[in-house]
C-alpha cells in the first residue's frame, strides 16, 4: 500500500525572532478602551470636509491606512471643449482671439429687414387668430414676445397688432373668474374648451394692460423713443376704453387716463385722454363706467389739491345724466319721487282666470325673459337712475369742494358747470351755492379795490409781474349767471322764504359794474382770440382769459337777460328796476364797439317789447313822473331815481355810422310807442 502523506498544517503566527517564544495576543477590546481616552474627537470633526455647496459625486473608493479610512479626492473633470480647442487651435489666447473674430464676422440683419420680417410674422399670427381664435389662442403669447423686443419700431407694431386683435376677440360680456368648484364641475367638451379660451384671453389681456400701464408712465420722458412708446400705449388704452368699456380691467385703463390727466403739462397725450373720457361719458348707457370714471377723477383732483387743468373738470359737462336724469340732488342726498297715498277705496281689479297649467307656463316664461335680459345686458331704468344719482352726487361734491377751496384756475369751470346742472340741484344745495357765490363777489370787489389802491401808490415795477392776472369782472359775471340759472328750475319764492337769501345782491352788483364793463377794451375778446397786446399798457403782464371761452359781452348779456327777462312769471320785475337798467344800458351803448352795441340794442328791443308800458316815460319828457335828479353812479337801484331822466342817448344812436344800429333804434322806439298806447 502506498503511504498516505501527512496533513500540512498552516502556520498561524510568524515565528518569534531569535528563537524567542511569541507573546500571547492581547485582548482587542481592552486595548480599544485604553486608547480611546487619547483620541481628540473635536479636532477630528473639525478636520472633516464640510459640504457647503452641492458637491459633485465622487466615484473613487476610500483607502484604509494605519490612521484609518481616507476618502480619495474626485478627479477634476477635463474640459473636452478646451482640450479640443487647444489641440486644434493652439493656446487659450489664440482661441479667444479667434472667437472674437468669428463674432465680428457674423452677418447682421439690417434693421429695415428686421422690421419687414416682423410685419410679416405679426400679420401671419393675426390672420391665424382671426380665422380660429380657440385653436390659435396661443398666438397671443407670441405677440407679447414681440412686444418685448429691443427694437422700438417692432415693439410699437406689436402693441398696435395686439390692440386690433383684442378688439376683435373681446366678447360683449364680462368674463368672470372661475372658482375652484367651477373648475371641478363636470361639463361637456365644448364648454370646457370655451372656458379655457376665455381664461387664456383674460390672462393675455391682463398682461397686455399691465404692459400698457408701464409704458404710459414714460410719457413726457426726455428720450424720444420712450416718449413715442408712451404715446402709442396711451392711444391704445384710449381706444380700448372707448370700444370695450364693459370688459374686464376697466379700472386699470381708467388709471392710465386719469394718471395722465393729473399732470400739468397739456400735450397730445393729455388731449387724447380727455377726449376718450368725454366719449365714455357720452356713450355710457348703464352709468356704471361713468360712475367709476367720475369717482377716480374726483379722487385725483382732491389728492392734487385741485391743481389740475380746467379742461379735466369740463369733462363732467359731457355726462348723459344732464339730459336723462330727472330727479334733483345735492352733494349728500338725492330727491326720490314720492308717490302720493291713495285715500279712497281702491277699485277691485278684474282678474283673468288661468288654469294651473297656464300659471305654470307663465311663470316659466317670466323666468326665461329674465335670463334673456341678463344675457343681453339690458339695464333697467331703476339701475341706471341709481348709477346716475351716485354720479351726480360725486360731481356736486367736486364742485362744492372747489368752491370752498377758492381755486382761481377752476372757479370759472365750476360756475359754468353749476349753471349747466342748475335744473338738477335741490334747495338744500341751492342755499350753500348762493352763499358761496355771494362771498366770491364780495371778495372780488374787495380785491379790485385793493388793486386800485396799489396801482395808484406804486409805480409800473411790480413784484407780482410773473403771476397771472385774474379777470375779476368775468368771475363776477359768471357768479351772477350761475345764481339766476339755479333759479330757473326752482321755486324762487319758496327758496327765498325757506333759505332766507336775497337775490337783490347779485342784481345790485351787476348794476354797479355796468360802466366799468363797458369801458373794457377787451370786451369782445375771449381766451381763444388772437390780438396784439397794448404797447402803451403799464407793466409787462398780459391778461389771459382762462375762465370761460365766452366773451365778456356775451356773459354780460346773459346776466342782463336773466334779470330783465325772467323765465318764470312768478318773478315779476319792478318798473323802477327796468327803468334804471334801460337808462344805464342806453348810456353804455355809446361806449361799446359796433358788434357789442348791436347785441345790447337787440336786448333792449326785447325788453321794450315785454315792458314797453313800464319804461315808456323815459322816451317822453312830458310824461316824466320822477322828482329830483337822476344819479347814474348811485350804488342802489332804487336811489338812482331813473324816472327823473330821459333816454337822450337814443338821438345819438339814431345817427350811428352802422345801419344795423340805426335800425335797432327804430325798432326800440316802435315798441315804446306800442307800449304807451
Amino acid at each position: 500500500m502506498s503511504r498516505i502523506p501527512a496533513v500540512k498544517r498552516r502556520r498561524l503566527s510568524p515565528p518569534a525572532a531569535n528563537g524567542a517564544v511569541s507573546a500571547p495576543p492581547q485582548d482587542y477590546k481592552s486595548s480599544f478602551i485604553a486608547n480611546a481616552s487619547k483620541w481628540d474627537l473635536e479636532q477630528d470633526y473639525e478636520q472633516r470636509p464640510r459640504k457647503l455647496k452641492k458637491q459633485k459625486e465622487n466615484g473613487r473608493l476610500p483607502i484604509r491606512t494605519n490612521d484609518g479610512w481616507i476618502e480619495q479626492k474626485a478627479a477634476p473633470k477635463e474640459d473636452k471643449g478646451a482640450e479640443e480647442s487647444d489641440s486644434f487651435l493652439g493656446s487659450e489666447e489664440e482661441n479667444g482671439t479667434e472667437e472674437r473674430k468669428v463674432d465680428d464676422d457674423t452677418p447682421k440683419v439690417p434693421q429695415r429687414q428686421q422690421i419687414v420680417e416682423a410685419k410679416e410674422e405679426l400679420a401671419r399670427i393675426a390672420s391665424l387668430i382671426n380665422e380660429d381664435p380657440e385653436e390659435h389662442i396661443a398666438g397671443l403669447r407670441t405677440l407679447a414676445n414681440f412686444a418685448g423686443s429691443e427694437n422700438t419700431i417692432i415693439r410699437k407694431l406689436a402693441i398696435a397688432a395686439q390692440l386690433a386683435i383684442f378688439k376683435d376677440l373681446i366678447p360683449g360680456y364680462r368674463i368672470r373668474p372661475l372658482s375652484e368648484e367651477s373648475m371641478t364641475d363636470k361639463v361637456s367638451k365644448e364648454v370646457r374648451k370655451l372656458r379655457n379660451f376665455e381664461q387664456k384671453l383674460v390672462s393675455s389681456y391682463q398682461a397686455y394692460i399691465q404692459d400698457l400701464t408701464q409704458l404710459s408712465k414714460l410719457s413726457g420722458s426726455a428720450k424720444p423713443e420712450s416718449a413715442s412708446l408712451a404715446t402709442v400705449a396711451i392711444s391704445c388704452a384710449c381706444s380700448l376704453l372707448a370700444s370695450v368699456p364693459h370688459f374686464n380691467f376697466r379700472g386699470e385703463l381708467l388709471k392710465i387716463l386719469v394718471g395722465k390727466l393729473s399732470g400739468r403739462r397739456v400735450d397730445g397725450d393729455f388731449v387724447k385722454c380727455k377726449e376718450a373720457l368725454e366719449t365714455l361719458f357720452q356713450n355710457d348707457e348703464d352709468g356704471n363706467a361713468a360712475l367709476d370714471a367720475v369717482t377716480m377723477v374726483t379722487k385725483m383732483m382732491k389728492s392734487r389739491n385741485y391743481h389740475v387743468d380746467e379742461s379735466v373738470l369740463n369733462t363732467f359737462l359731457h355726462l348723459r345724466l344732464l339730459s336723462e336724469f330727472s330727479s334733483k340732488a345735492s352733494y349728500n342726498s338725492v330727491d326720490k319721487p314720492v308717490e302720493e297715498p291713495y285715500h279712497g277705496k281702491k277699485p277691485k281689479q278684474k282678474r283673468e282666470f288661468r288654469s294651473k297649467k297656464q300659471r305654470k307656463l307663465l311663470k316659466e316664461q317670466k323666468g326665461i325673459e329674465k335670463e334673456l335680459k341678463e344675457a343681453d345686458a339690458v339695464v333697467s331704468h331703476e339701475e341706471r337712475d341709481r348709477m346716475q344719482a351716485e354720479t351726480l352726487k360725486m360731481v356736486f361734491v367736486a364742485y362744492f369742494r372747489i368752491l370752498k377751496a377758492r381755486s382761481p384756475k377752476l372757479m370759472g369751470a365750476v360756475l359754468e358747470g353749476l349753471a349747466r346742472y342748475a335744473h338738477l340741484i335741490n334747495q338744500d344745495f341751492f342755499g350753500d351755492i348762493l352763499e358761496a357765490l355771494r362771498d366770491m363777489i364780495s371778495t372780488a370787489e374787495l380785491t379790485a379795490a385793493v388793486e386800485d389802491d396799489e396801482d395808484e401808490a406804486q409805480d409800473d415795477d411790480d413784484d407780482d409781474d410773473d403771476l397771472p392776472e385774474r379777470n375779476i369782472t368775468r368771475e363776477s359775471l359768471l357768479c351772477v349767471i350761475t345764481a339766476f340759472a339755479l333759479l330757473q328750475g326752482q321755486d324762487a319764492a319758496a327758496a327765498a322764504s325757506t333759505l332766507k337769501l336775497d337775490l337783490s345782491f347779485f342784481i345790485t352788483h351787476l348794476y354797479r359794474t355796468l360802466h366799468a364793463v363797458s369801458l373794457n377794451p377787451n370786451i369782445e375778446f375771449s381766451a381763444k382770440s388772437l390780438h396784439l397786446p397794448d404797447p402803451h399798457a403799464s407793466g409787462t403782464r398780459t391778461t389771459t382769459n382762462k375762465i370761460n371761452v365766452q366773451t365778456t359781452v356775451v356773459l354780460l348779456i346773459r346776466s342782463l337777460t336773466s334779470i330783465l327777462l325772467p323765465a318764470t312769471a312768478l318773478r315779476a320785475v319792478p318798473p323802477i328796476r327796468i327803468a334804471a337798467f334801460c337808462k344805464q344800458l342806453m348810456t353804455i351803448s355809446l361806449q361799446l364797439p359796433e358788434k357789442s352795441c348791436v347785441a345790447m340794442l337787440g336786448l333792449m328791443n326785447m325788453v321794450t317789447k315785454s315792458h314797453g308800458r313800464k319804461v315808456s316815460a323815459l322816451w317822453n319828457t312830458e310824461e316824466r313822473r320822477g322828482d329830483g335828479v337822476f344819479d347814474a353812479f348811485k350804488p342802489e337801484i332804487e336811489g338812482s331815481n331813473p324816472f327823473a331822466g330821459t333816454v337822450w342817448e337814443g338821438e345819438i344812436l339814431r345817427k350811428h355810422y352802422c345801419p344795423i344800429v340805426r335800425e335797432a333804434m327804430v325798432g326800440i322806439e316802435k315798441n315804446v310807442i306800442q307800449g304807451r298806447s
